[in-house]
């Protein structure tokens, strides 16, 4: 059993990363082992977030007077809650693949910038494409006009260069 004040440091902590995160995904895992433990924090960090098992009492008491008030009251059963770092597409697929392969580990709710989402936005989120994927094909994409631009400039002295080398091996070239 957790002392009072350790309980109130646990509550404040979590308004803090509370207050700091745009994302937040409420998780129910019972049943999960300790080693599948392991692995669902081990990819939940690689995506540069936070897990956390909390009680669902604490949970209420610190999200009352944040955005999250409503979404996190009335919790039942065992929870845990993955904050989002920077991309929370990354985390949702994380954890979507995770729950395919570990059928007691589901979702319960999420918060994405403070639109609330249940189970049928949170497998729409999943399917988009990650910020690493969309940077890349917006530098793609960028970048292709003026590699066309570049070859299409560097054509003319290339093709003027074959058509006096094709001319010198046939010697068309006298030399004088």
């Amino acid at each position: 059993m957790k002392v009072k004040s350790r309980k109130h440091a646990d509550v404040d902590k979590l308004r803090e990363e509370f207050s700091h995160s745009p994302t937040v995904f409420v998780c129910s895992f019972e049943g999960l082992k300790v080693d599948e433990d392991f692995q669902l924090r081990k990819q939940i960090r690689a995506t540069g977030a936070r897990y956390r098992v909390v009680q669902n009492r604490l949970i209420r008491l610190a999200s009352e007077g944040t955005p999250y008030e409503q979404v996190l009251t009335g919790l039942s059963g065992m929870t845990s809650i993955a904050f989002g770092g920077d991309d929370p597409v990354t985390l949702i697929k994380a954890l979507v693949s995770y729950g395919q392969e570990h059928p007691v580990f589901t979702f319960k709710t999420g918060v994405v910038e403070g639109r609330v989402l249940d189970l049928d936005a949170l497998n729409e989120l999943a399917r988009l494409a990650g910020r690493d994927d969309l940077n890349a094909k917006i530098l793609f994409l960028i970048q292709s006009p003026a590699q066309r631009l570049a070859s299409v400039i560097s054509a003319a002295g290339r093709d003027l260069a074959v058509v006096i080398h094709q001319a010198v091996e046939e010697n068309k070239f006298s030399e004088a």
